[in-house]
């Protein structure tokens, strides 16, 4: 099934979306549907000029462009000294070593020092819409690497998630992370638009978070098509909205993980809850997909999260009956609940915090919860 090969795509083998389910195609030639359906986000086959940039696309999209900039997905990714963290000075201890990030003229500066020693290096990007939290990353002697602390909000600083808490061994294991350059380019793959193309790695030439052409692909045939006598005819954009509900999810779930992520990351437990593209399909809701219940149909990328609990009752009433009492339907085949009739998700997707993380997610395993410290791995 396609939606099991999304880590093909991250390793940029785009070609993999012409061959899913011929099924689905419904009479489409191989070329129009690829021209429909066959941009995948991180996808590095295409040439960097092809990208137009968020201006564009706002010339004829301009209230969808207005909107999406307010959401958290245009702001994974800054200059470290636009985030929040490097506003102000901050530090951290871990043993013997302490961690500061320090605004200077012009920069910030990562020192990490133990007793009369110390190493310095100015930061050079931040991960993160600082919703929940930054991390930083910075170039040393030619190698990139992740600090061994982050920003959280509400928190302060503390050991980036995923990195050891454990006392370090020297000043150079106490620096953090080196990140290999296959592993950099997925990272900016999830946090900015056009880092990576087939023109090679160039994070200086990308635009700054998931803007328009991370999720439909690069604009400038689009645009070209758009500025002739015939603007309206479709194709030369990916549409998400065209894909099948399982399709629709792993989209998402390029970036958000879906089961194959987690499965080469070699995850289990709480630690997946981060993960909503995964979660949703361990739910007993999802069963063989449906459009009402893909990430789209509750949450709109061209908008800012909606966080208010009843705000979601209207997406769980498009297959529930609104009570108990209420006999299920055709169009809505599922049962209603026998506790409340608002506010749905404040009891079957609960909140659970993660260790390191020191921030609550939603758990997108839609279930009933009996017990809340049960943390099911699917």
């Amino acid at each position: 099934m396609f939606r099991r090969l999304p880590f093909a795509f991250m390793m940029g083998i785009t070609a993999v979306a012409v061959a899913h389910g011929a099924g689905d195609r419904k009479g489409m030639t191989t070329e129009q549907h690829l021209l429909e359906n066959g941009w995948w986000p991180r996808s590095t086959d295409v040439p960097r000029s092809d990208y137009v940039g968020a201006n564009v696309c706002g010339r004829c999209h301009s209230d969808l462009l207005s909107t999406q900039r307010l959401h958290a997905m245009a702001h994974t990714s800054m200059p470290a000294i636009d985030a929040e963290a490097a506003q102000r000075e901050g530090g951290f201890s871990l043993g013997s070593f302490q961690y500061r990030i320090t605004p200077v003229p012009g920069s910030v500066n990562y020192t990490v020092s133990a007793g009369h020693s110390s190493i310095t290096a100015p930061l050079l990007w931040a991960f993160g819409s600082g919703g929940h939290g930054q991390t930083f990353l910075f170039s040393l002697e030619g190698a990139w690497y992740e600090t061994h602390i982050s920003f959280f909000r509400g928190f302060g600083m503390g050991v980036t998630p995923g990195e050891t808490t454990a006392v370090p061994a020297s000043l150079a294991d106490a620096l953090g992370k080196k990140v290999p350059m296959s592993e950099l380019e997925n990272c900016f793959g999830c946090h900015a638009t056009g880092a990576v193309t087939n023109n090679g790695f160039d994070p200086a030439a990308a635009v700054l978070g998931i803007s328009c052409e991370g999720c439909h692909g690069p604009g400038l045939s689009h645009v070209a098509m758009a500025s002739t006598a015939d603007p309206v005819r479709p194709g030369m954009i990916m549409n998400p909205a065209t894909l099948s509900p399982e399709n629709s999810v792993d989209f998402c779930g390029s970036c958000h993980r879906t089961p194959w992520d987690v499965l080469e990351l070699g995850m289990q437990g709480i630690q997946t809850v981060r993960f909503p593209a995964y979660r949703l399909e361990q739910s007993q809701c999802w069963g063989e997909g449906n459009s009402r219940i893909t990430c789209v149909a509750c949450h709109n990328p061209h908008k800012p999260l909606e966080t208010t609990p009843s705000a979601y009752d209207a997406k769980c009433l498009a297959c529930h009956v609104r009570s108990s009492t209420f006999v299920t339907t055709a169009d809505h085949p599922a049962r209603g609940c026998s506790v409340a009739t608002a506010n749905c998700v404040r009891c079957h997707m609960p909140k659970y915090t993660l260790p390191q993380m020191h921030a609550a997610f939603t758990d997108h395993n839609i279930r009933v919860v009996r017990d809340r410290n049960d943390f099911p791995d699917r």
